[in-house]
């Protein structure tokens, strides 16, 4: 009889074992998910915060201010909910909390009217990047269904409408010092260039036919300049090879 059971005892033991096992491994997993997902809600936050650094020196809404805040209000509440214990979590839910009620959607969204292009070139480039992240981000929530599709389109025209701006003025910079430096051929690459992004808009608004106008006419001036350049390097072309024949058929001189 006693060796029956210890038999019975040895499997029972091995199967509280694999059952053990099973569960800690189960365990471990569901732990390296969460690890996981909170890495993935604080790049969340992260990332949405760098952006709004930038609000200061970019005009947006108080709508699009208000759809990044409740990103990152949610990406707080998930961190909460997988992990209440995470270190001050509790404080930032009170914060974004507070921070959201002071943005009134009601108020007017900016104007560009005193849209200023950054002197520098690097500040430049910084700033068309954080305009093209804002419209990831909107996208993002929108395509999440935190955004509804009218919201969604008003916003992302606003964004597209200043990233024409900031590209059609940073063109336009670089080709008024182009036409500085005399260099007629790059100013109207530029100018060129400036007048297709326009173009590319679907819907035109003031700004858009005003700036177009303004450089298309400095395009018409460059290109007169080019064209009298060229008539001009023809003729010197023309009486240097006059000069050549010249020489070649004048009588010789006699020694």
């Amino acid at each position: 009889m006693i060796f029956p059971i210890i038999i019975i005892l040895i499997v029972s033991l091995v199967l509280v074992a694999i059952v053990v096992n099973a569960l800690q491994q189960h365990k471990e997993k569901q732990e390296a998910e969460k690890r996981t997902e909170i890495a993935k809600q604080k790049s969340i936050i992260d990332e949405t915060e760098n952006v709004l650094l930038t609000v200061e020196n970019i005009p947006i809404s108080p709508t699009l201010s208000l759809v990044l805040y409740k990103r990152i209000y949610n990406a707080i509440m998930i961190i909460y909910q997988l992990n209440p214990s995470t270190t001050d979590v509790k404080q930032r839910i009170r914060d974004t909390e507070d921070k959201i009620k002071t943005i009134d959607v009601n108020d007017p969204a900016p104007t560009y009217e005193n849209f200023n292009l950054p002197d520098n070139d690097k500040l430049i480039i910084q700033y068309i990047q954080a305009i093209k992240k804002f419209r990831v981000l909107l996208r993002s929530e929108h395509n999440k269904g935190k955004v509804d599709p009218k919201t969604f389109a008003n916003e992302d025209r606003a964004l597209s409408a200043l990233q024409i701006r900031v590209n059609v003025e940073t063109l336009a910079k670089r080709g008024d010092s182009a036409l500085q430096s005399n260099m007629l051929g790059s100013a109207r690459q530029y100018f060129e260039k400036a007048i297709a992004a326009l173009d590319s808009q679907n819907q035109p608004d003031d700004y858009n036919v005003q700036r177009r106008s303004q450089l298309a006419e400095q395009l018409k001036v460059i290109q007169n300049n080019l064209r009298n350049v060229n008539a001009q390097d023809r003729a010197k072309k023309q009486e240097e090879e006059r000069d050549e024949l010249d020489e070649l058929f004048a009588p010789k001189k006699k020694w």
